[in-house]
This record gives C-alpha cells, sequence and structure tokens, in this order.
C-alpha cells in the first residue's frame, strides 16, 4: 500500500491524538516479553517487564513518521526478561496500539537501552518511530 505524504500525516496525527487522549494520567508504554496478541483487547498472558511514561502530547509528527517526545525511564523494572512487544495506553489506560521492542540493533519500532532487561534494574527507550505507509 502507497499512501500520499498528506493521508500518512493525517493518520499519524490520529494515532498521536488517540494516544494524549484522556485525563487522568500520563499516556504509558508497558513493555512485555512473550509473543504480541494476536488481537487487541485480549487478556494479556505475557510478563510486565516495565512501564514508561510518555509526555502528556506523547509525541510529533513529520510527513506521516511518528517520533516520541521525550519517555521517562522506568528505575526499577517490574519483572526481568527479553522484551518482545509493548502496548500504548492512553492518559485514561486505554490500549491504543502495539509495537514491537528491542534492544539496540534489533529494529524494533521500540528500542531499548538493552537486550535482556533486569528486575529492579533500569529501563529506557533510547528510540521510538513508526512510519506510516510509504509514499
Amino acid at each position: 500500500m502507497k499512501l500520499t505524504t498528506a493521508i500518512r500525516s493525517e493518520i499519524a496525527q490520529l494515532i498521536i491524538s488517540k494516544i494524549a487522549n484522556g485525563s487522568i494520567s500520563s499516556p504509558i508504554i508497558e513493555v512485555y516479553d512473550g509473543a504480541e496478541p494476536a488481537s487487541m483487547g485480549q487478556t494479556i498472558t505475557d510478563t510486565l517487564l516495565a512501564e514508561l511514561a510518555l509526555t502528556n502530547t506523547a509525541a510529533n509528527e513529520t510527513d506521516g513518521e511518528i517520533t516520541f517526545e521525550p519517555i521517562s525511564n522506568d528505575n526499577s523494572a517490574n519483572a526481568g526478561g527479553d522484551q518482545k512487544w509493548a502496548r500504548i495506553l492512553d492518559r485514561d489506560g486505554a490500549e491504543v496500539l502495539y509495537l514491537t521492542a528491542g534492544g539496540p540493533g534489533d529494529g524494533a519500532e521500540l528500542t531499548l537501552n538493552t537486550s535482556t532487561i533486569t528486575e529492579n534494574g533500569p529501563v529506557a527507550i533510547t528510540s521510538g518511530t513508526i512510519t506510516i505507509g510509504g509514499a
């Protein structure tokens, strides 16, 4: 599928607005081990490894590419394991999207500072970019 830059930008802006939606807290990125669920809204049985907070506005968009604003570190990971995927919750805790997560050089949509998370250890997302369909 190919989209014009204008359509790519509209889709990216819609995603950002959905992440920034709500008023209770900041949007959250939850990082999990295991396999990403086949569809959203299912009970998650994978282990929650880490939780990181986004800014309330979450990200910026340029020509259909979403780049996350600075993401707060998790200074004490919930559990240890190899991160495989992440979900983003809006400011009211509703699911917005799932992304791949990995360590440096893994080619994931979210790159963490380490390939394996250590329980109670620090976790940082060093980059996070989503590109909406090519032109």
